[in-house]
């Protein structure tokens, strides 16, 4: 297949993409785009949202802001009064919550009950802990997870945006991202299902701090350069932004359970597509991916608009594209 031959096949078989740029050995080999998006536009790219997150908290805890992964959350929040009975929360640390295994309250998120508070990190805080203590279950959330924006926060004294442009995305030559707030439910359903492109811009709650679970709008080639950062244990343009033990840490597999994620493994808010040749990913809902394989040295990122229940692309991924860009 050539390259006229893979767009129109992508055309009709994964309609709902926008961009793909994928490099090989440190040097884009591949770029396309769909759907009338240019190159620089950029998508909502759901969840992959949350593997971006867990590099600033890598990059924060480099830094010593945050101490370790092992802090307890309730250290970064001293003026939280905590709900009556509660005493699972006092337990609950940075790492629980990067590896998807703190406790909540209930099931599923109260997009609710916390998009409409004066606080999303108070609130969130208010669904964390439970009877039940520790279990260490994996339990994939969300919303909740605006707890680390606040820890973030907390820790830095920066917005997360303000954050995330100066100690990543200046670095790697990403343009600048602002803040997004939805006055209303409307907006915010508006903000999530647009098919339309685009601009830089982190969704973010009534203080200004990003959401770490959604959100984050970038473009493939924005998305690219933070797989060849990973790719490359923390080093770009021969500059390191984050340390290698972090990356080799964030990237390490821990087992979920359950049949419902696809035999995928979790790292910190990174999926492990394969144990063990390590071939890991950003994945958001929609089909928005960060690819990285780094026993090939080859990074796909893939942009897509919405359309729910995309669960193939990562499939579709090893099966087309990873062999096209081999072949070159």
């Amino acid at each position: 297949m050539n390259k006229e031959e893979l767009h129109s096949f992508i055309e009709k078989q994964q309609p709902n993409i926008c961009q793909i740029v994928a490099s090989m050995d440190k040097q884009i080999v591949y770029s396309d785009t769909w759907n009338d998006y240019k190159k620089d536009d950029c998508t909502h790219i759901m969840s992959a949202t949350k593997s971006i997150m867990a590099l600033l908290v890598g990059i924060a805890i480099d830094k010593g802001q945050i101490g370790s992964v092992d802090d307890k959350v309730l250290e970064y929040f001293p003026d939280y009064k905590v709900k009556r009975g509660e005493k699972t929360i006092y337990d609950v640390t940075i790492r629980h919550l990067l590896t998807m295994r703190a406790p909540y309250k209930g099931k599923g998120d109260p997009w609710s009950k916390v998009c409409a508070s004066d606080n999303w990190t108070y609130s969130s805080l208010d669904f964390l802990g439970g009877r039940k203590g520790l279990t260490d279950e994996f339990d994939y959330r969300t919303v909740c997870l605006h707890v680390l924006t606040g820890i973030l926060y907390n820790a830095t004294e920066m917005k997360t945006v303000d954050y995330a442009n100066e100690y990543l995305f200046k670095p790697l030559g990403i343009k600048p991202h602002i803040n997004y707030y939805a006055e209303t439910a409307e907006e915010h359903k508006a903000f999530t299902i647009s098919k339309l492109p685009k601009e830089h811009i982190w969704f973010c709650d009534t203080q200004g701090l990003g959401t770490p679970g959604y959100g984050l709008c970038m473009s493939a080639e924005d998305m690219a350069k933070i797989g060849l950062l990973c790719l490359n244990k923390g080093y770009y343009d021969n500059k390191q932004i984050i340390s290698s033990s972090w990356i080799e840490e964030m990237t390490r597999p821990r087992t979920v359970e359950g049949n419902n994620f696809r035999g995928m493994e979790y790292g910190y808010l990174w999926w492990i597509i394969d144990r063990k040749k390590n071939i890991y990913a950003a994945i958001g809902n929609s089909g928005n991916v960060i690819y990285v394989n780094p026993e090939k040295n080859i990074v796909i990122a893939v942009s897509s608009y919405f359309k729910p229940t995309i669960f193939d692309r990562v499939d579709f991924i090893q099966e087309y594209i990873e062999p096209f860009i081999s072949e070159i």
